[in-house]
This record gives structure tokens, sequence and C-alpha cells, in this order.
């Protein structure tokens, strides 16, 4: 998002990405007016429609009505989820719509804090009330956090349009794969290769990049091969280039995202599920989805820690 980029292609995203235009790559949004839907959503959902909600309220911590503000971690370089508006300061997306609404439903501002993605689990409780970043649930997150579920992603592989490295996402050996530091795909990244060098074949070079638009521009530049990232940040980027990057594949291992929480906290657990609950049931939460054209990953139901993680 901060990066000035070498060829045409690569400008074409990173221009696209750090004015933080949307998904059709034009600035002329059409927005309904009775949905909040958005076929470009250059700004974020109009929340003027929220007002605290006296049920929900009551279930705020009383260390953040105190500090009358709830404060939020955030990897801003991850569009359409959260990431800056054209003025480079503001942050929008859909994660920062729904932390911004569970704020109103309590009466409180919400403060989002830009960080990058491997620190903010370990930031949770202490330096941020909260983690809302496009953060898959895993078992082995929840052993760090407490996760209050609110979506549904899964993982995109993304290559130059035409493929013309010949990617086999069931054959990745011997190839440069791009990620995001941190992330779900990181991990499954440098399994496969650890498995190639078990394996005694050609071996994975994984870039592993603090931010999500340099892992996209990897393939643009021709660093990578190809870039491995959740589904939504995936089409988002290749709907940036222009033509430049397509999709290899179908989306793959569907799993919930959360709320990261401090672990046993279980004040604000109770309050972050009602709130995301509330979201769900007066239809916020569906409209904000749709503004940015993501609601194929909607769910009905926000759990603490749930089992179920598909």
């Amino acid at each position: 998002m901060f990066k000035t980029l070498k060829s045409a292609a690569a400008a074409a995203l990173g221009a696209a990405l750090l004015l933080g235009t949307a998904a059709c790559g034009t600035t002329d949004a059409t927005t309904d007016s009775t949905t909040g839907a958005s076929s470009n959503a250059t700004e974020g959902y109009d929340l003027s429609g929220v007002k605290t909600n006296d049920s929900v309220a009551a279930l705020l911590p009383s260390k953040v009505k105190s500090a009358g503000k709830l404060t939020v971690g955030m990897e801003l370089s991850y569009a359409p989820a959260e990431f800056l508006a054209e003025d480079g300061k503001t942050p929008v997306g859909y994660d920062v719509d729904i932390a911004t609404a569970i704020g109103k439903l309590a009466g409180v501002d919400t403060d989002i804090v830009s960080s990058t993605f491997d620190s903010i689990v370990p930031s949770v409780g202490s330096k941020y009330d909260l983690g809302i970043t496009a953060m898959t649930i895993t078992t082995e997150r929840l052993e760090a956090v407490d996760f209050v579920s609110y979506y549904r992603a899964g993982s995109s592989w993304v290559v130059k349009k035409g493929n013309p490295n010949n990617v086999d996402t069931t054959q990745l050996c011997g190839l440069k794969i791009a990620v995001q530091t941190g992330t779900v795909q990181e991990e499954e990244a440098n399994k496969a290769a650890e498995q190639c060098k078990a394996d005694g074949k050609d071996s994975i070079e994984v870039l592993s990049t603090k931010l999500q638009t340099d892992a996209a521009t990897s393939v643009v530049t021709g660093k990578a091969d190809v870039f491995y990232a959740d589904s939504p940040v995936g089409g988002y980027a290749i709907s940036q280039t222009g033509g430049e990057l397509e999709m290899l594949g179908d989306v793959e291992g569907t799993a919930k995202q959360g709320v990261a929480i401090a672990k046993g906290d279980e004040e604000m657990d109770k309050f972050i599920q009602a709130a995301v609950q509330e979201l769900m049931d007066d239809g916020t939460y569906e409209k904000i989805l749709k503004h940015w054209g993501v609601e194929s990953g909607a769910i009905d139901k926000a759990e603490i820690n749930p089992t179920d993680l598909a």
C-alpha cells in the first residue's frame, strides 16, 4: 500500500490499493440507498442508522465504558477487509464498519489502531481491547485468545493472467509463493515447503511480507509465481490490476474468522457476541458486507470459541 512499484502493471495495482479504489476499478460509486449495496465501495457503509442498544451496552466492560472508546487492532493493508481510504489516513473496509458498528451499539467510539498482522494476537488485552483483522480462527490461536465468529472465508491462489509460469497447486515444489506474515496461508506454504524438502524435491521459496499488498505485488512484478491469501483479499487484488492477475482454481479450505479477545475475558466475550449477533439480526451486518461485495462469506450466528471452525 505504501510502495512505489516498478512495472506499469505493478503500478496499476499499487495505485489502486494506495488510493483505496473499490472492486470494480472506478471511483464513480453507485449505492442502493435501501440496502447499502455498492458497486464500488470507496467509502465505508453509512452507519448513521446504528443507535445505542441498551441491552448490548449493558454488557460493555467497565474498563471500556470508563475509557469511552473501544480500541481495535487492525492490519490496514488487507483490502477489502481493512485498508486506508484515498486520503491515506482513514481506515475503511468491512471489518472497520463492523468494529465501528459494535462501538455505536454500546454508545462508545471505536479507535482503529494500525498494526502488523502477526503482532495483533499478542497485543489483545493489553494494547488493544480487540483484534478485528480478517483473522481465521484456528486451534493454535484459540490457545492464545478467545474468538467470537463473524465471517467465513476460504483461501485462494492468484497468478498472472494466463498463468505463464504454469503454476499447478497440486505440485508446489520449486515455486516461489508470496504470503503475508502470520497468516494461515503462510503456515500452509511453510508446511508444503517442509514436505518438498522431506521428499527430496525442488524447494519452495516462501516470500513472507508484512503487508498483503506487497505479497500481491510480488506476483505482478514477477518476484513470485503465485500468491496465497484469504479469498476476499485475493478477489480484491485481482479486480485492481485491469486483467493482470487471475484466480487459479477454486476457493479452498473455507473457515470461520473471528474477533480476537483476551483469553478468558468472559465479560468481553459476552459483549462482543451480543453486539455481533445484534448486527446480524437487525440486518446491519448483511448491509455492510453487501456494500463491500463480500456477502458470500456471511454467517448467521456469532459464537464464542466455536468448535466447528469450517
